[in-house]
Parts: C-alpha cells; structure tokens; sequence
C-alpha cells in the first residue's frame, strides 16, 4: 500500500508540474486566425481634417483595436468580381473597433460570391462625432478610385452595432453622390440616440454628456431617413440587451414610410455580436437571405 501512495504521490508532482510548465508557456493572448486582407491603405496619410483629440499609441488586442487615431482601409477581392463592393464598419460601442470578428471574419463569405469586401478601421469619435464618418466617406473615395481595377459599379455599406450607426449614418448625412451607398446591411444596429432605446455608451462616446437636443435628433438615424435613402437589409434578436431591437424597428418603419425599399430580420435569441458566430442558431438563414437579397443588385 505504501509504494501505491508513493506511485501516486509521483504521478501527483509529475503531473503538477506538467500543469505549471504549460501554464507559464501558454500565450497570454489569444491567437486569432483572420484572412489577410489583400489590399490595405491608410486613409488620410497627409493628415486627416479632423481631429479626435486621442493621443497614445493604438491598442490591438489581437481580435478588435482600441485608441484609434490612424484610420486604415483593408481589402478582400474577389476572382470573379460580380459588380458590387460592400464597405463594412465593425462595431464597439464607439470606443472599440472589433474590425476583425465584425470585418474580417466574413470575408471569404463575400468574396466567394463575387462581392469586393472592405473592412474600414475608423478613428474613435471621443465626443467629436464628425470623425468617423469622414473616415468612411474617405474610404468610400478610395474604394471608389479603384473601382474599375477591382471591378465594382455599385458601392454599398454595412456595419454592426456602434458600426450599425456610423453605416446608417452614412446612409442617411450623405451629401455628394458618391458618398450615397447604393445598398444598406445592418446587424444589431444602434441607429436612434432616443435614451429610452438607445446604447448608452455609443451615445456617450459619440455626442458626450447631456448633448443638445438637436444634436440627438441629427444622430437618431431614424429621423433622418429620406425617399433617396438607399435599401436597407437589416437583422436584430428580440432578446438582444445591449441593443434594442426597437433600433431596427423604428428604423424599418421609417423607411417603409418614405417608400425606400427594406428587409427586417428579427430572430426570436442570439443576443448581441453574432456576426461571425459559427453557432448563431440563425446563421445559415441570415447568410442564406442576405445572399438573394445582394443578388438582387447585381446587373
């Protein structure tokens, strides 16, 4: 019995220390493996019109960027290019931009259908709400200059969350042609600033405390849709608790009201940030969906 206890305690220190070995060598961050873009330009590298008054160095905790202050436009191109581009604006509540689960992660989705993909890892608005749309719209002339070497004539934009609002944003403040997206896709969107609705921290982030009212209604993306706002694909979960899907709602109706083409897609559980979640219990049927729909701009 003794040499048994003694085998045991053996086995026991053997195995402790095998524990602590992997321990002490495990990385300490995860290792993600995104597609590579194959394309990636800095956007505004003489200097951006505007400022988000961030300083320090940009934070990249492998799968999202935090303290964005160097904006930077990655592309995924397709080998047979269908006529469309799509512009994607991850989200992160406007102080984060998870611009590989939400950017990159879909991808070769895209790209396998013939759709131009780029992700836009835009500048942080730290209150100064103009930034991150600049920094689309810079994107959106960049894309644009290339369009024939990448094969695209229709431009559209999508976001999720906080990046739901910045492409709803772009969707309803442009002011030139060709910064008006041919087509709209919105997951989980934060698209009013209505207190009673909204995502607390992406107000926060964008306006600041205690905004003006008007400056609210401006941003309440619902209140600014128009008859040349572009058709809109969106998706919400009723159990969402981060995001209401009165968001998505309220903006539906809106466009139905003003006669603007629009798909609403509200499954009954996922919560919130399933855009590139594999075991979305709806994935197949959004991805299926989302599929016709693009097609239906093709030409």
């Amino acid at each position: 019995m003794n040499s048994f206890k003694k085998v045991l305690c053996a086995l026991a220190v053997l195995l402790l220390g095998t524990v602590l070995t992997l321990a002490q060598n495990s990385p300490q961050t995860p290792v993600y493996n995104f597609p590579k873009p194959d394309v990636m330009f800095n956007l505004w590298p003489d200097g951006a019109p505007t400022d988000n008054g961030l300083t320090g160095e940009e934070k990249d905790y492998g799968n999202h960027v935090s303290n964005v202050t160097k904006p930077t436009l990655a592309v995924f191109l397709p080998e047979k290019p269908n006529g469309l581009a799509v512009l994607i604006c991850p989200g992160g509540g406007y102080v984060d931009v998870w611009d590989r689960t939400e950017g990159y992660a879909n991808a070769k989705w895209y790209t396998d259908r013939g759709i131009v993909y780029a992700v836009v890892k835009y500048r942080l608005p730290n209150t100064h709400y103009e930034v991150p749309l600049d920094d689309v719209h810079e994107a959106m002339r960049v894309l644009w200059a290339h369009a024939d070497e990448y094969g695209f004539t229709k431009l559209g934009i999508g976001g999720c969350s906080a990046g739901g609002h910045l492409a709803s944003t772009a969707a309803t403040h442009f002011s030139k042609p060709e910064e008006r997206p041919a087509f709209q896709i919105l997951f989980y969107p934060v698209i009013s600033l209505d207190p009673a609705i909204t995502h607390a921290g992406s107000s926060h982030y964008l306006l600041g405390d205690n905004p003006p009212k008007a400056l609210l209604e401006t941003y309440s993306n619902e209140k600014q849709v128009t008859g040349d706002t572009p058709p809109a694909f969106i998706m919400a979960n009723s159990d969402d608790r981060v995001v209401p899907c009165e968001n998505s709602i309220r903006y539906y109706e809106a466009l139905r009201a003003h006669r603007v083409p629009a798909a609403l897609h509200i499954y009954p559980v996922g919560g919130h940030g399933w855009a590139d979640h594999l075991d979305f219990p709806y994935r197949e049927a959004w991805l299926t969906d989302l599929g016709v729909w693009l097609e239906s701009f093709v030409e």
